[in-house]
């Protein structure tokens, strides 16, 4: 599917040192614990029966079913509809060589090594027309050979690269606002610089812009680069085809994709410089926003009226963490963003911000608000249960899992691969027992600046 290059045919290198049992060995026995919860949920069943009357005759408990039946009924609503959007959604076609408008592309990078040289040939490689391409690279004050392998790629490349170095340390808005301030491209692609894109990716990333005038902004598909290298990536590649392919599929149908991800992503010149200075300057509970970048970017693109849209014919592969700590580090990172940029959207999603339908927006405001408010609650219920029917509990969370993680592995072997699409069941698994804590935590720390991976292998 993505065409080889030299940080592929590593991956695939690698791939093949990889000990195959390990994964196997964590299949087996994610399968093993589903059955075991819904074997124990069948032989438990008189205490389920118990633990439910015992809930109806206590003071919270008729309530905290009436709010738990509603709060279902309303999640399955919108799961249906994502699916009648997901059923209707279609990829804007690349438009022609004479159609596409100007592009600067920017990649930011902080100590990346020679990845950023992979990252720039890549884009080199695009099919897109030269003359119309602006390729920009911008060190963001690293410490170790990034500047030499930028300096490398514009011997390569000459005149089509443009490489800048950043004085000291900033951060990766503070880069990317150089870009936009340089930038001459009727559009801004922006690029992470561990990233590798498709030939046709830049073209079929810019052409919405080109058929619709309403377009903002446009969201690459994100795939998991060393999805060979470890398990983590393996699980995290199909959560991601989950999110992009039929979450964002959905969000787009609705004009509304809430965040363009770093990875690849697409905005309208006039859009970034209609908030461009809002958004180098957003602060939260006083500080500087250091982080969150892309969803703050989109937020403000959605604000202003336009339209955002993702396009899945747009691939990008992107490197991510391989060990637990990178891993809770990032989602640590982009729960906080969720918390400030949810708080941001209040402020105008229920305004007339938006001259056609607004309702795509207020409902995924209004779904993820409800997430962010019903974390703690559920955090609570969570902990009762532990502490007081510890076997009730883990049995009815791993049938839950089994279930409800029945639908990404069909969606993923329908758009990819069985074999692989079973690492679903794996990830919700791990995700439940060792990442749940990322959402109250990200809740009460999202004042909290700092990158946070930066510096991790």
């Amino acid at each position: 599917m993505f065409r080889t290059n030299s940080k592929t045919a590593n991956a695939a290198k690698v791939n093949k040192r990889v000990a195959s049992p390990l994964g196997l060995t964590v299949l087996i026995g994610t399968f093993i614990l589903m059955f075991t919860g819904a074997y124990f949920v069948y032989a438990f069943k008189p205490d389920f029966d118990q633990l439910h009357i015992d809930r109806l005759n206590s003071a919270w408990g008729y309530p905290l079913l009436i709010l738990s039946s509603v709060l279902f009924l309303f999640q399955m609503g919108v799961f249906l509809y994502n699916l009648y959007l997901y059923s209707k959604y279609k990829p804007i076609e690349s438009v022609s060589d004479e159609l596409l408008p100007t592009c600067t592309v920017i990649v930011p990078a902080y100590n990346e090594g020679k990845l950023v040289w992979d990252t720039l040939m890549s884009l080199a490689d695009s099919d897109f027309p030269e003359q119309k391409m602006q390729l920009l690279a911008i060190d963001d004050g690293s410490k170790d050979d990034t500047w030499y392998w930028m300096q490398q790629a514009k011997i390569k490349l000459g005149d089509r690269l443009t490489i800048f170095q950043q004085p000291e340390n900033r951060g990766k808005r503070h880069a990317l606002y150089r870009g936009f301030e340089l930038g001459t491209g009727e559009i801004f692609v922006t690029v992470d610089s561990d990233s590798i894109v498709k030939p046709d990716t830049l073209r079929n990333l810019v052409s919405p812009f080109v058929v619709n005038e309403k377009c903002g902004a446009v969201a690459g598909n994100v795939h998991v680069l060393n999805s060979k290298k470890a398990l983590l990536p393996k699980m995290l590649n199909v959560s991601f085809v989950m999110s992009f392919e039929f979450m964002r599929s959905a969000e787009s149908m609705l004009g509304s994709v809430l965040c363009t991800p770093g990875a690849a992503a697409a905005y309208r010149k006039t859009a970034v410089f209609g908030c461009l200075e809002e958004w180098i300057n957003q602060t939260f509970m006083g500080q500087p926003s250091d982080i969150g970048e892309d969803r703050a970017m989109t937020n403000m693109i959605l604000k202003q009226g336009y339209h955002v849209l993702f396009q899945r014919n747009a691939y990008v592969l992107t490197n991510v963490p391989e060990e637990y700590t990178g891993l809770y580090k990032m989602f640590i990172r982009w729960g906080r963003s969720n918390v400030r940029e949810n708080l941001m959207m209040a402020k105008y999603v229920f305004k007339d911000f938006r001259k056609d339908s607004k309702f795509g927006a207020r409902l995924l405001f209004v779904n993820q608000s409800l997430r962010l408010v019903m974390t703690y609650p559920f955090l609570v219920v969570m902990l009762v249960l532990i502490a007081t029917h510890p076997l009730l509990f883990l049995s009815s969370t791993l049938l839950g899992i089994l279930i409800v993680s029945s639908f990404p592995v069909f969606f993923y072997a329908k758009r990819y691969n069985l074999a692989e699409s079973f690492w679903a069941y794996s990830y919700s698994v791990f995700y439940t027992f060792a990442l749940f804590w990322i959402a109250p935590y990200a809740i009460i720390t999202a004042n909290k600046r700092g990158w946070l991976t930066r510096g991790l292998a």
